[in-house]
C-alpha cells in the first residue's frame, strides 16, 4: 500500500500556499505517495483520514486554528505520523498556539531586510543523509530569525553576525518525526533544486517514522512475550 500524505494549504496568500502545495505534492507523488491536498483545517477533524496518514505537510501562514482542529493534529503526529514543512507555512502558523510551536520546534520572529536578502545556508554535517551532497545554498530571499527549541537537531544553518541560526532541523514529537526548513518564502525558492531536494529528503524521513514506530513497538511486544 502506498504511503498517504495530507497537504493542508491556506492562510496568508503572500507565501503562495497553493503553488507551494502543488510543488511538494508533485515531489511526493513522484515517490509513490497518495496525496490529498486540502484548503481547510477541518481536514484535521476527519478521524479516518488522520488515522491513515504517514505524513502531514502544513502550508498555512498565520491564521487561527480551533482546538477541535489542533488537538487531532497534535495527537496524530504524537502517535507516529510525520510532519514536514517549510518557511512560514509551518513555523509562522497559529501564533497564539504554543502547543503547535512546541511540536514544530521553532517560531519565526523576524526577517531583517525583508525579501531579497542575499545569504548562504551551510550544511552542518557533510555525511548527514538529509543534507549530504547539497552543499552551500546561495539564496536571495527572506532570512528568517527564529526562536527555537534547544532540543532540536540542527542540520543546516545561516549566520546573523556571529550567531548561528538554524535553517533545517528535525525533532521528535511522541512517536512522530518532525522536519522543518525555513527556506521557501515563495514557490520560486522552494523549486530551487537544492531546496526541493532538502524537502524531498525531509518529507520522506518524516513519513518513515510511522512504520519505524510500529516496528519498534512490535519488537518491544515480542521481547515481552519471550521473557
Amino acid at each position: 500500500m502506498n504511503k498517504q500524505a495530507l497537504i493542508v494549504q491556506g492562510g496568508w496568500d503572500g507565501h503562495q500556499p497553493a503553488e507551494v502545495a502543488e510543488l511538494l505534492a508533485g515531489v511526493l507523488r513522484g515517490e509513490g505517495f497518495e496525496v490529498k491536498v486540502s484548503d481547510t483545517l477541518d481536514s484535521f477533524k476527519d478521524a479516518a483520514l488522520m488515522a491513515s496518514l504517514d505524513l502531514i505537510v502544513p502550508i498555512w501562514t498565520m491564521g487561527t486554528i480551533e482546538q477541535e482542529q489542533l488537538k487531532p493534529l497534535l495527537e496524530t503526529v504524537q502517535a507516529g505520523c510525520g510532519l514536514a514543512g517549510c518557511h512560514g507555512g509551518m513555523s509562522d502558523a497559529f501564533r497564539q498556539e504554543v502547543d503547535y510551536q512546541y511540536m514544530v520546534g521553532g517560531q519565526w520572529v523576524a526577517h531583517p531586510g525583508n525579501d531579497g536578502v542575499r545569504y548562504d545556508v551551510e550544511m552542518v554535517d557533510a555525511d548527514d543523509p538529509l543534507t549530504s551532497g547539497i552543499g552551500t545554498i546561495e539564496v536571495a530571499s527572506e532570512k528568517y530569525y527564529m526562536h527555537v527549541d534547544p532540543a532540536i537537531n540542527v542540520h543546516a544553518i545561516t549566520r546573523f553576525g556571529e550567531t548561528e541560526m538554524p535553517v533545517v532541523w528535525t525533532k521528535g514529537w511522541g512517536a512522530g518525526r518532525v522536519y522543518h526548513c525555513t527556506l521557501g518564502h515563495q514557490a520560486n525558492i522552494v523549486e530551487m533544486p537544492q531546496v526541493l531536494e532538502l524537502m524531498r529528503r525531509g518529507m520522506l524521513w518524516a513519513a518513515e517514522g510511522k512504520q519505524a514506530s510500529r516496528e519498534a513497538a512490535a519488537g518491544t511486544a515480542q521481547e515481552e512475550t519471550t521473557r
